[in-house]
């Protein structure tokens, strides 16, 4: 950590340098729970994919029946009006904390790739669907007016991004998410409120940043995965006290860069249907063998955030993906 940046967080009196922890300890019960997991691709046609979710659910259950809130941060259907209904229908047929919330992910606008027959048909794309009609499907299981938006959570701050246009819109945007010139400037005001409680920001966005967390050095044909990319880490930055969750890389949480401290915290959700790992090659990473199945377990604390990677497939903490945010007051 650069003396420069230490400066800058003792002065904001927020946060103290994140620092990672291999043995987080619980000390107490924690003031706010949640967990965080993405990538769960509820597809009709596969019934795994349902059954991977339901079992991530019955786990994060058995670990904590008193969570706050559940997130999904993206890719939670491949856009079918059918996926959603699965989606729904799992969840309520499982437990889950009472606050669901959600962010979209690019395949949320995958339907635009199949034809009637659900097949899939990149030469007749968009197979008649808009980008707008992909959002709407989504706005109507999460209940929101739109893709960003904020809710705060026993006085704790929580903020949801998403893209707002797919390849109908222009075909340049590719996977990456496009945040809007308003959805930035409703952030940059969201989080300077939000700073003045003293207490941790949570972000959430599907896509992550270039070069930061797994899986993004090599992720993507641009290496570029959110479109203002640019804009958005220098609003970021200036708010030590964030703490932003992303998907997308399906990188596993064992990997080193799980969790990337810079002027804020970074850090990845792997994936409850399909975890890859880093198979060594310039290209990019490979689906871990086996079964697996991953997601985070978020407890805030007076002093401290605690990050908690869990396997549930092996019902299991990850070991080297356990981290501790301290908070100064």
């Amino acid at each position: 950590m650069k003396k420069t940046l230490l400066t800058t967080l003792l002065t904001a009196s927020i946060l103290a340098v994140p620092t990672i922890s291999s043995h987080a300890q619980n000390t107490g019960k924690p003031v706010l729970s949640f967990p965080v997991i993405s990538d769960i691709h509820i597809q009709a046609p596969q019934p795994k994919t349902q059954q991977k979710f339901a079992a991530a659910l019955q786990d994060l259950r058995n670990v904590n029946p008193a969570a706050d809130a559940l997130i999904i941060n993206g890719d939670l259907t491949d856009g079918e009006p059918a996926d959603y209904q699965k989606l729904k229908e799992t969840l309520q047929h499982n437990p889950h904390p009472p606050r669901v919330y959600y962010t979209i992910g690019n395949h949320e606008f995958f339907k635009a790739w199949h034809n009637k027959n659900r097949v899939r048909s990149a030469a007749t794309f968009p197979n008649g669907e808009t980008d707008h009609a992909s959002i709407a499907r989504f706005l109507s299981l999460t209940g929101e007016k739109s893709v960003y938006h904020a809710k705060v959570i026993k006085g704790y701050t929580f903020v949801f991004l998403g893209s707002e246009q797919y390849r109908q819109s222009n075909p340049n945007n590719l996977e990456d998410a496009y945040l809007s010139k308003k959805q930035l400037n409703w952030l940059e005001q969201t989080l300077t409120k939000a700073s003045q409680t003293g207490k941790p920001i949570f972000v959430f966005l599907h896509q992550p940043l270039p070069r930061t967390v797994s899986g993004t050095y090599t992720c993507c044909t641009n290496n570029r995965a959110v479109i203002q990319h640019a804009e958005l880490k220098d609003i970021l930055n200036r708010f030590p006290e964030v703490i932003l969750f992303t998907g997308h890389t399906h990188w596993e949480l064992k990997l080193p860069k799980t969790f990337v401290q810079d002027n804020f915290t970074m850090v990845n959700t792997s994936s409850v249907v399909q975890p890859w790992t880093d198979n060594g090659q310039p290209g990019g990473g490979t689906p871990v063998k086996g079964e697996a199945s991953e997601g985070l377990v978020v407890n805030v604390y007076p002093d401290k955030v605690e990050i908690k990677g869990r396997s549930f497939t092996k019902k299991s903490w990850i070991s080297g993906a356990q981290f501790t945010v301290p908070i100064s007051h």
